[in-house]
């Protein structure tokens, strides 16, 4: 009887054991992991940002291809938008 009792024992500690180490795993470092993550997709989306903005500085505009097509970025300014006048089609 006193083996029979160990087994069970000793097979109740192991799933115990794994039990403790699924809760530790999802409480502890899968949003641990998850942070680290999203930290460095914002770092790199900061560096683009401020290559994008750079490049405008320096050229002007920004051309930047997706796909076969090209995207040029250039900055905006509204009042000299509204100085111009307005051409309409007839």
């Amino acid at each position: 009887m006193t083996d029979k009792k160990k087994v069970l024992i000793t097979i109740l500690v192991v799933i115990v054991v794994i039990l403790a180490a699924i809760v530790v795993y999802a409480f502890v470092v899968r949003p641990a992991i998850s942070g680290y993550t999203i930290q460095k997709q914002t770092e790199g989306v900061q560096i683009a940002v401020n290559s994008i903005l750079a490049s405008i500085q320096q050229n002007g505009f920004v051309a930047i291809p997706i796909g076969n097509q090209t995207l040029y970025l250039a900055p905006f300014n509204p009042q000299q938008a509204e100085q111009q006048p307005q051409t309409e089609a007839q």
